[in-house]
């Protein structure tokens, strides 16, 4: 058992937040290390199963896991106010380099060479994309993989060309088909059960509509509508709601070009904390500073409602039957839809030698499997030198 959540004050908990916060360069894969080590290692503030629990249990639901655990690991120590204290404090260091950053790279008159780094960072962005795919497969296979049966296997390669189909085609749809392909794997998982009214789980979330996704007029109810969607939607990861926010950013309210959205993702890639925090860089260009804090309000809200009202009740949503069916049939789909995401943005790259660019980051990320920080920060790089060549940068 935990121990219990007066032995560990507030400001232990801001500081050591804050401080992952601010070192957790990597995404989920860094953060979640970070916090094992804090909070299971050094201090034996939960037991390692506590932990394990939680991994589970925020990779069962939409929006950013790796947030939702800082949130969840912070909730077992002082709840509600430990929730609140550790998930602002794990956010608003990368959130202050991020917003940054936006003001450099969408300056109106930035630059050349800031202009070439901001397009070389942006042609590694659909090879990260294919990275973060490949890195889910194995588990999500595993999941699947029910012995000697083909039907399960050949469901989970329909689930993940259908969620790569959608998300190179139907982008700001590609939600609802993530739904489908997990209703219909509990639908067929439930053939000859008792019926039973589970309770509720993440398809309630991802059945958010995105009929009339885009708000009435633009400004800032657009900006917030958008931001809800990226943290209540967002289920398989940040990049799997990239092809909506980028029909929306770019295509529908048009608060930046196609290579600035690129930017963004980038952005959202080398900065520490979490990868959701591309939204404050669109919600910069859609209305400056004020749009990104407001942004970045709004698309984390859903995380820490999730944690406050439901985190006593996580074990008991990892262990449900129609649950664990839902992500049997949503996880490939997501999966197939971050791959699929590579498609749109590569289509974005404006400039032939961005191509190179790309490619020399494909070798590296998939190629040699390095780190996305350092394959993204080596595009920009490239970049620079393209606009020093001479290479076009506008």
């Amino acid at each position: 058992m935990a121990q219990e959540p007066e032995r560990v004050s507030l400001a232990v908990i801001a500081r050591e937040w804050g401080r992952i916060g601010c070192i957790g360069f990597g995404g989920p894969p860094a953060h979640i290390a970070l916090l094992r080590r804090l909070c299971v290692q050094d201090r034996g503030w939960l037991a390692e199963g506590e932990f394990e629990d939680g991994v589970a249990a925020v990779n069962l639901l939409p929006g950013p896991a790796s947030t939702q655990l800082a949130i969840y690991c912070a909730w077992q120590l002082r709840r509600a106010a430990g929730a609140l204290v550790g998930g602002v404090c794990f956010i608003v260091p990368g959130l202050v380099v991020i917003v940054a950053l936006a003001a450099v790279f969408l300056a109106t008159r930035p630059p050349g060479w800031i202009e070439g780094a901001a397009l070389g960072a942006g042609a590694a962005v659909p090879a990260v994309a294919v990275v973060a795919a490949l890195g889910l497969i194995p588990a999500s296979w595993r999941r699947a993989d029910t012995g000697r049966a083909r039907a399960p296997r050949l469901r989970w390669a329909a689930y993940l060309l259908a969620g790569g189909a959608a998300a190179a085609t139907v982008g700001p749809w590609l939600v609802l088909v993530l739904a489908a392909c997990g209703l219909i794997e509990v639908a067929v998982r439930g053939r000859g059960r008792p019926r039973s009214h589970p309770p509720a789980h993440p398809a309630g979330a991802v059945l958010v509509s995105t009929a009339g996704g885009t708000a009435a007029a633009g400004g800032l109810a657009a900006l917030a509508w958008v931001a809800f969607k990226v943290g209540a939607l967002s289920y398989g990861g940040g990049f799997v709601i990239i092809p909506l926010m980028q029909h929306d950013a770019v295509h529908t309210y048009h608060w930046m070009t196609a290579s600035a959205f690129l930017t963004a993702v980038a952005l959202g890639q080398v900065t520490p904390g979490p990868v959701v925090l591309t939204v404050a860089v669109v919600g910069y260009a859609a209305a400056g500073a004020g749009g990104a804090l407001l942004a970045v309000l709004l698309a984390f809200s859903p995380s820490f409602a999730f944690v406050l009202g439901g985190g006593r009740h996580f074990d008991r949503l990892r262990r449900n039957a129609a649950v664990q069916a839902f992500l049997t049939g949503a996880g490939p789909a997501a999966i197939g839809a971050i791959a699929g995401a590579a498609i749109p943005l590569a289509m974005s790259l404006t400039h032939l030698w961005q191509a190179g660019v790309l490619a020399v980051a494909a070798g590296w990320l998939v190629g040699l499997r390095r780190g996305v920080v350092s394959g993204i920060t080596g595009a920009a790089a490239l970049g620079v030198v393209a606009f020093l060549a001479g290479a076009p940068v506008l």
